[in-house]
């Protein structure tokens, strides 16, 4: 049974930015910053991830104009190569994409809500057993997944609901400390520190000591540098497809599809942009790792790398860490409602399929997939117990980048498959834009691989994995349903 398509353009808007804007604005500039050393590079790092993040939108507005279904990226790569590859894909989404990102959000969130009520900070351990330990952010962040589960089990219109006012709100709340931090508490005097040497070629490095230390970087050394700090601001920027998933559910999907995807991408890389150019209106970006005053910490040294709080005690003074913490639970809150609302129609598009479990294929009586939602809960729950953020992140945007690439590489060969195809929209810049991306996050995971191979090469391997799996499914299908 098709869903009843309820969501406006107005709503995949909100749905594209509510799930981009989640809490890494707020935190990754502080490791970038250790990262690069240079305010320009940090500015530059953005702008890049931004421009790099519209031009895959613009090129992912051909499929979803070509195939307005539920899926969305399942079914690009199904149609644009195999089942095969639209299979490893799901597999993928399902263990470390999807739940991966909505476990370090709901973990993430469990961290902010530990400012209003400490009882909740992930060093409160409320049980231990040998190298096993569960905090109260790891239970706090697997409520809050439930939570947004049983909201959106209950129908597409109460996930609807959060997507309006928490997307609305924070993207609001964004703007407004963008605008208090350039425009009325600027500092010109760490403005001008900060642009004093813009493009520094070093990077604060951790003995063994546990004491940070300037290492300057040869050419290469920097080019290596800055596509590992690239991570944080593509993992802040992703999440921009999730409205693909539900195509079905959007009202005339061939035409607002493409042009949500434009609009919400390039909404929320302004924003990214502006707000790191207000962290460096008010904080010095070299800090001191032992300074005992927000300023003399600056970015690279924030409280627990929390810039957005950093930024914040600068124009409201002792109430910022109270109003840093319930913006970015909104943020993170909406964030992770954008994922569970959208993820599960992939699954559903698989086991129609035949290629995820059977149940998984059909809505409950609210016209929603209610096993799959079920299902992603209990696995993204089980990895919020990993606890570990930085981890997660970058399991997640290997795998990320890794599938974006093989989607736009499918542009090319649909158009030569299918040519006479309809194509309500085509892919802006063709071939030059998707060449442009496909080069690009190329490099990007193999230095991924290079510089940081602990998580990466696991993410391969998850991937990689799911040939076999592929195959087994299938030889055990195809018997039952013979049945």
């Amino acid at each position: 049974m098709q869903a009843k398509r309820k969501l406006t353009l107005t709503d995949a808007i909100l749905i594209v930015s509510g799930s981009m804007i989640g809490s890494g604005i707020f935190i990754v500039s502080a490791d970038m910053a250790r990262t690069v050393g240079g305010s320009g590079w940090l500015l530059m790092l953005w702008a890049t991830s931004g421009i790099i993040t519209v031009f895959a939108a613009l090129s992912y507005g051909e499929l979803a104009g070509m195939f307005p279904h539920a899926g969305g990226q399942y079914v690009y790569l199904k149609e644009a190569y195999n089942p095969l590859v639209g299979f490893v894909y799901g597999w993928t989404l399902f263990l470390v994409v999807q739940s991966g990102t909505i476990a370090a959000v709901a973990v993430a969130f469990a961290k902010f809500s530990a400012v209003l009520y400490p009882p909740f900070s992930e060093k409160h351990i409320l049980f231990e057993l040998g190298w096993i330990k569960i905090s109260a952010a790891q239970i706090l962040g697997m409520f809050s997944i439930l939570v947004l589960t049983i909201i959106n089990s209950r129908g597409i219109q109460y996930g609807r609901i959060i997507v309006r006012i928490f997307s609305s709100a924070k993207i609001i709340a964004l703007f407004g400390i963008i605008v208090l931090g350039l425009f009325f508490f600027r500092n010109a005097d760490v403005w001008a520190q900060n642009f004093a040497d813009p493009w520094r070629q070093a990077q604060l490095v951790k003995d063994s000591a546990g004491h940070w230390n300037w290492q300057l970087l040869s050419k290469f050394g920097l080019m290596t540098a800055l596509g590992s700090a690239l991570v944080g601001s593509l993992f802040s920027s992703d999440a921009w497809n999730n409205v693909t998933f539900i195509s079905g559910d959007i009202d005339n999907p061939k035409r607002n599809i493409p042009l949500r995807l434009f609009i919400g991408t390039l909404i929320v890389t302004v924003l990214y942009l502006l707000a790191n150019m207000a962290y460096l209106s008010l904080l010095p970006l070299i800090g001191d790792q032992n300074g005992t005053t927000t300023l003399s910490q600056g970015i690279q040294f924030a409280a627990n790398d929390r810039v957005g709080t950093a930024a914040a005690m600068m124009i409201f003074g002792g109430l910022a860490t109270i109003i840093m913490a319930i913006l970015i639970m909104v943020s993170t809150f909406s964030c992770n409602n954008g994922i569970v609302l959208s993820s599960v129609r992939v699954y559903q598009a698989m086991a129609k399929d035949g290629l995820f479990f059977d149940r998984m294929q059909h809505d409950n009586e609210r016209g929603v997939p209610g096993f799959a939602l079920w299902v992603q809960f209990a696995w993204a729950a089980l990895l919020c117990l990993s606890g570990e953020y930085g981890r997660l992140l970058d399991y997640v945007m290997f795998g990320v980048m890794l599938f974006y690439i093989l989607t736009i590489a499918g542009i090319f060969i649909l158009r030569r498959t299918r040519p006479g195809a309809e194509r309500p929209y085509k892919a802006f810049g063709y071939p030059i834009i998707p060449v442009i991306y496909i080069v690009f996050a190329t490099l990007f995971c193999l230095n991924l691989l290079y510089t940081k191979p602990e998580n990466s090469i696991p993410g391969l391997l998850i991937i990689l994995l799911g040939i076999p799996v592929y195959y087994i499914w299938r030889a055990v299908k195809k018997p039952a349903s013979k049945l």
